[in-house]
């Protein structure tokens, strides 16, 4: 299933003429080099990786949480962040002006070239609402294919809304999980059990005081000609299901005191709450990491959100790749994991931001020796007679996305060197 839309480039033709930025070092901060915080067009910086054996083809996860195509303005004036209540004269941290074809076109582009830094374990998750979502569900389904859709999470985002509105009030967004291929790195992300979900789910309580809960012993489906479909202690599985458990597996749980047997006969496992506790409750597709009040970033999310998947797919000294790093959210959940990362972004306000993040990490944490990062800028193109594959956007409303003015004031720790400043294509 692909999307046919105005200004639709060839995938070959996205790579081949995509232009490749020229990267100059402007800083090292800290002891390890293989971080990286770039400045820079992504589509353009993403086409410089690509020539990279240290990172094509190496990267374990990446979290985007691109523009949205809200076509809105987002401010932010060094004290405090806003969108709704946002002054005219507060610097543009972002204009997010791309809408129709070209917003799904430069979505693409980026996702193609993505696609090919990625290991082939790795996963993508993308950060976007309800309004576009769906259309890049099916650009996703496209560049990664429908097989490797993994997930469509519900995020919690705010407090229900009380204010008149013709229609339901929004409290969520969407992240769209994929891999890309069958074999992902997965870390099964598990969460507490409250005391009320103890209560609730574990009403029993044995002769010694422990509370659990019985689950049946079969499951959906017949097997014919397996284990699992033979008489156990002369009972058949009823029809249309199957044994969760091999004989010897019953016989073991049975001898063990794991299986309450009811006045009619009829086998349950016991559950104890206590060791369910301990394992933790499987985490499900609705999540509820609400934004900050007060962000130190237009539209940054929860901390807590990119440390549950930097946590969940990947592993220590994986590559971690945020091409709209915005505040440097991601990239700090890395570090804190002891990832190593790469985050792309072209505005001051986002780079000024996540390099004093970043920084104060670094000396809060007293891990000078293990921790650091390189600040690039991208200073021009290689091969400046290609055709950019971001031309073939439409123009105009390419131009108008570029060309924000930005009088900007620094957040955070200020970087030493000058760099131009230019509108962010990152929102988080």
């Amino acid at each position: 299933m692909k999307l046919t839309y105005s200004g639709k480039t060839a995938e070959s033709t996205v790579i081949s003429q995509a232009q490749t930025a020229n990267l100059q070092k402007v800083r090292c901060y800290g002891r390890r080099c293989s971080n990286r915080v770039i400045k820079g067009e992504n589509l353009q910086v993403m086409k410089a990786l690509l020539d990279d054996v240290n990172v094509s083809g190496k990267v374990a996860l990446v979290y985007i949480d691109p523009p949205f195509s809200t076509n809105a303005v987002y401010r932010h004036n060094g004290e405090r962040t806003a969108t709704i209540s946002a002054s005219h004269a507060d610097d543009i941290a972002y204009a997010d002006n791309l809408t129709g074809d070209a917003f799904l076109e430069f979505i693409r582009q980026r996702l193609i070239l993505i696609r090919e830094l990625m290991a082939p374990n790795g996963s993508i998750y993308f950060h976007i609402d309800c309004k576009i979502g769906h259309y890049i569900k099916v650009i996703l389904d496209e560049v990664f294919g429908q097989v490797n859709f993994r997930s469509d999470i519900t995020r919690i985002k705010c407090n229900p809304k009380n204010f008149d509105r013709y229609g339901y009030s929004n409290i969520k967004d969407m992240i769209l999980f994929y891999s890309k291929s069958k074999d992902f790195i997965w870390n099964e992300p598990r969460g507490e059990f409250a005391e009320e979900d103890i209560h609730r789910l574990f009403r029993k309580v044995d002769k010694n005081g422990r509370r659990y809960t019985t689950t049946p012993l079969h499951a959906p489906g017949e097997t014919k000609n397996g284990d699992t479909g033979k008489k156990w202690k002369g009972l058949l599985p009823p029809r249309g299901r199957h044994w969760r458990y091999g004989p010897d597996a019953l016989d073991e749980l049975d001898r063990n005191g794991l299986i309450e047997w009811s006045s009619t006969g009829n086998p349950r496992k016991i559950i104890y709450a206590d060791e369910a506790a301990e394992r933790g409750k499987r985490l499900q597709d609705i999540w509820e990491f609400k934004d900050e009040q007060y962000p130190c970033y237009p539209t940054a999310k929860n901390p807590k959100l990119l440390d549950q998947i930097v946590r969940t797919s990947s592993n220590p000294d994986d590559l971690v790749f945020d091409c709209f790093c915005g505040s440097g959210t991601t990239l700090l959940a890395a570090e804190r994991r002891h990832r190593t990362w790469i985050g792309i972004d072209q505005s001051d306000i986002a780079i000024e931001t996540a390099v004093g993040r970043l920084t104060s990490e670094i000396e809060e944490t007293s891990l000078v020796e293990n921790s650091g990062f390189v600040l690039y800028e991208q200073v021009d193109c290689r091969q400046d007679s290609a055709q950019s594959a971001d031309v073939m956007i439409k123009e105009s409303e390419t131009d108008s996305y570029r060309k924000s003015s930005n009088k900007s004031k620094s957040r955070g720790r200020k970087v030493e060197r000058p760099i131009k400043r230019e509108k962010s294509s990152r929102k988080a």
